[in-house]
């Protein structure tokens, strides 16, 4: 349920003070992160919603620019990265802060993709994040430890494959047709699908398929291929010739 929205956004006129939006289905997480927000003399409450449909309700129908965007990915109907998008096209001046319990590069990736400037991991949620969002405000990008050595290692790991397949003479000639046909019929559709940016849901409508069918043939050829992520798992396949290459 959307709380009333707090219209107060300046502090004796000199101080100024950051409306927060919080979008997250836990009612104790939200109520965490309200009284964090009430606590601060440098921020505001605005609200909250638990659904991706109330939020974009919300930005859809307010007067008061969010200055922070207090964000979970998994809500119950869709993605947090729907609600980040709309905000920053709405009002360029938001700044989406995602705290959640996903911690793989994919989805760090596409949250700063999306218009996020920070990524905390829940587990590693600081008791005041009041705090960190005036930080982020004063121009900090906060992201948990483990989720920036994870991007760094992703970062690195690309890089090196980038000059390995740069330093090789003919690349696409090194792998012979067993390789090739590493993947079933059906996996290959999926990697296929994939890759052009279809989600798991989709790709069982689609296909005819049941989500969780689809989640064991991803994990398969996750497996094959040696990944542990979407876009490692085109990366790869692209590189072993099993997609083509992009352009």
């Amino acid at each position: 349920m959307l709380h009333p929205m707090n219209t107060e956004a300046l502090d004796d006129g000199t101080l100024r003070r950051w409306g927060v939006l919080v979008v997250e289905d836990d009612s104790r997480a939200r109520a965490f992160f309200e009284a964090s927000v009430q606590r601060s003399p440098r921020l505001f409450w605005l609200g909250s919603a638990g659904t991706v449909q109330e939020a974009l309700g919300w930005l859809a129908r307010t007067t008061t620019i969010p200055d922070v965007l207090l964000v979970d990915l998994g809500m119950p109907d869709g993605t947090g990265l729907d609600v980040i998008r709309d905000a920053v096209a709405r009002f360029p001046g938001c700044e989406p802060l995602v705290v959640s319990v996903f911690g793989d590069e994919e989805n760090v990736l596409a949250s700063i993709e999306a218009g996020a400037v920070g990524y905390i991991h829940k587990d590693a949620a600081p008791e005041d994040i009041a705090q960190t969002i005036v930080e982020m405000k004063a121009g900090a990008s906060p992201i948990s430890p483990m989720i920036a050595r994870r991007v760094l290692a992703k970062y690195r790991s690309l890089q090196s494959a980038s000059i390995l397949g740069l330093s090789a003479a003919a690349p696409e000639a090194a792998f012979d047709e067993s390789e090739r046909g590493l993947l079933s019929a059906r996996e290959h559709e999926v990697l296929t699908l994939i890759a052009r940016g279809f989600s798991y849901a989709e790709i069982a409508r689609l296909k005819g398929l049941s989500v969780h069918t689809v989640q064991t043939h991803i994990k398969n050829l996750y497996g094959k291929l040696a990944v542990h992520s979407k876009s490692e798992a085109v990366f790869e396949a692209t590189r072993l010739g099993l997609l083509p290459h992009p352009g």
